[in-house]
Order: structure tokens, then sequence, then C-alpha cells
């Protein structure tokens, strides 16, 4: 991602559940028994984080692995910061400080009711991913005509919202919410995170789609630097941890207010036909709860009445389920009602989608 922040919109792109990660004992330290209202007045230079002793070192080796296996010599360094982010110019990984304690994953969830990156699978997926940026950046393709005839322009400016083609097949699918298709760089970064990933069977999965182009492109960038050393090797960290003197409060708020109010249009319409505001009793469910539960059960029914990807239906559920939260919406009358409508609503949303209506998403 680009020093912008455009690397923050994967929050709901890349949706993670807590404790899949490797079982590693992270240090203890004396803030962890904090209560979140004490945690929150820390200064994060004061946290006294580090990769190496952290659950993240596992996963920067296997980033490490994959790609000394292709033959690459570049190895992004890494440092913590408050979010996702590969900058411009620079071939390393920003990596968010709360996956490197659990108590940080704990307070980061309760505030933002998400991790991004939040178990090992997605995690891997968000570094790949920003490693694409990282060698870009290295080895500087972006200059190449061969990159730009086939991903555009890099200079493009970033937009504040993108408009997603859902059932276009001319970007390859990776941490959702068709993110590929955001900008030129990220269409890259997206391509490039697929080509990496062990045993993914590109070619077979991209068979007879436009998206396939784009990786045989990698293929051949990356063939053209294997077994080179880079040209840019700088070290440069942005906006280090170490270094950042704004408390845990202060982050908060700015990223609670960044997330205030997102659009919702016909889908905000649809879910309030079906769900209530008001919960009817103790025991009645968030409507995004039973979203979550049977979220596999609907994506499948879906994806094969529509004879589409799973792909687009899980990122229209994603959405579902994250305007739920938003609107404070509870479940109206049996649970058999409510997912037989939301089976529908599923199903006109996804067919729009991929007809031709396109989702405005935030960058």
């Amino acid at each position: 991602m680009s020093p912008t922040r455009a690397a923050g919109r994967r929050s709901s792109a890349v949706r993670s559940s807590p404790g899949r990660r490797p079982a590693t004992r992270a240090r203890l330290y004396p803030w962890a028994r904090l209560g979140d209202e004490e945690l929150l007045k820390l200064r994060f230079c004061d946290l006294k984080l580090s990769i190496r002793r952290s659950p993240l070192a596992a996963h920067v080796r296997q980033l490490y692995s994959d790609l000394e296996q292709r033959g690459l010599k570049v190895r992004p360094h890494v440092w913590l910061s408050e979010e996702w982010f590969s900058p411009d110019g620079v071939p390393g990984i920003a990596m968010p400080f709360y996956l490197a304690h659990p108590r940080l994953e704990r307070l980061e969830r309760r505030l933002m009711h998400e991790a991004e990156g939040g178990n090992s699978r997605l995690l891997m997926r968000i570094l790949r991913h920003e490693a694409g940026h990282a060698l870009d950046n290295a080895y500087r393709l972006r200059r190449r005509r061969r990159w730009r005839e086939v991903f555009g322009h890099a200079s493009v400016p970033y937009p504040a919202r993108y408009r997603a083609r859902a059932g276009s097949r001319r970007y390859v699918h990776h941490l959702g919410e068709w993110y590929a298709q955001a900008h030129p760089t990220e269409d890259f970064a997206e391509t490039f995170a697929v080509w990496l990933t062990p045993k993914s069977g590109w070619r077979r999965s991209y068979a007879g789609w436009p998206a396939l182009h784009k990786l045989k492109a990698v293929e051949e960038l990356i063939a053209g630097v294997r077994g080179r050393r880079p040209p840019v090797r700088n070290r440069t960290r942005i906006e280090p941890l170490d270094l950042n003197t704004s408390t845990l409060a202060q982050h908060y708020r700015r990223k609670l207010r960044h997330n205030r109010d997102p659009p919702g249009g016909l889908a905000d319409e649809l879910l309030q036909r079906a769900f209530s505001h008001e919960r009817a009793r103790r025991g009645t469910p968030r409507a995004a709860t039973l979203l979550r539960t049977d979220a596999r059960h609907l994506t499948a029914v879906v994806a094969r009445a529509l004879r589409t990807e799973r792909y687009s239906v899980e990122q229209v559920l994603r959405m579902l389920i994250e305007r739920c939260e938003h609107l404070g919406l509870y479940v109206r009358g049996n649970r058999r009602e409510a997912l037989r409508y939301t089976r529908w609503m599923l199903e006109r949303l996804t067919g729009l989608y991929s007809q031709g209506e396109t989702p405005h998403l935030p960058l």
C-alpha cells in the first residue's frame, strides 16, 4: 500500500476469527494485565513491542521461505506501526501493533469488532500482498513497460472510494472486496500474492479468465529479476511504533472517526425490512451473529443458485454483516424465516452486482 493509508481499507475485506494462530507464547509485559481504560492511556512507544519476540516472527519466516522457493533474493524488512502498509519507494512492510501481543489483539477486537490479519491464513494473505508492493519497490517493476501494459500506470491517484465490478474476471480474487480493482498497484500486489501462494493452482483456477494474462505477466516480470539483488535496498521505517508518542486512546479515536457511518444504500433498506432495531426479548440474537453462524451454508446455496463464484457471494455477505453491526440490528421473528429472507436478499444483491451494478467501497 502507498503511505496514503490505502492499506487500511482491508479491514472489512479480511475478516478474521480469534485463536487460530500458532500458540507462540508472547513475552509477558507489565501492561498486559491492565484493564482497557488504563491500557488506552499508554503511548505506543512505551509498549516496547518487538516482532522478533512475537507470534508474527513465524509468519515473516514463512514469507521469506515463499520468496526463497521462488528464487527471489528480496527479503522485505518488517516493523511495527499502527496498521498494515508498504510505503512507496521502501522495500519493506509495516505490520499492525495489535498482532504482536494477544492482549492488544483483544483490545482491537473489542473496539473495532475485528482484527485485520487475526489468524494465520489471513495474516499470510496480507503479508504476501504487501510483499508484492515491497518487491515492486525493490526492483522498480512499475517503471517497466510490461508492468504498465498489463496493470496500468502506478501514478494514477488513489481514489477515496472505488467502484467494484463484482462480476469481472479481469482481476484475481485474493484479499476480498474485489480489492485488485482499487488501483493499478493493488492489482499488481493482489496478482503477485496469488502467484506467490504455495499450491495455489492459479493456472487451473483462472483458466479462461482474462486475469490469467496478468498472472503470466507477473511470472514474466519475476523471471527478469530472479536471482538478482534488488537495486533498492534501503531499510527505511515509516511511522515506526517505537518512535510513536501517540496514546492508544488517540489512535482509536481517529480510527473510529474514520470508520463512522459508512454508506449502506439498498443493502440497508433490505436489511431493515428483515431485521429490527429493537431486541424483542433477552435471548434474541443479533442479526450479524445469525449471518456469521450460517455464512458457509448461505454462501454455498447462493453461489450454486446463481452459478457464480463463491468469492463474490462471500464479499456481499461480509458487507451485509458489517451493515448489520453498524445499524445495530436484531433478528425479528423466527430464525428460519430470517434465514429465508437473508438468502433471497443475498441472491438479489449478488445478482445485481454480477450484472453490472457496482458497490462503492471506501479505500
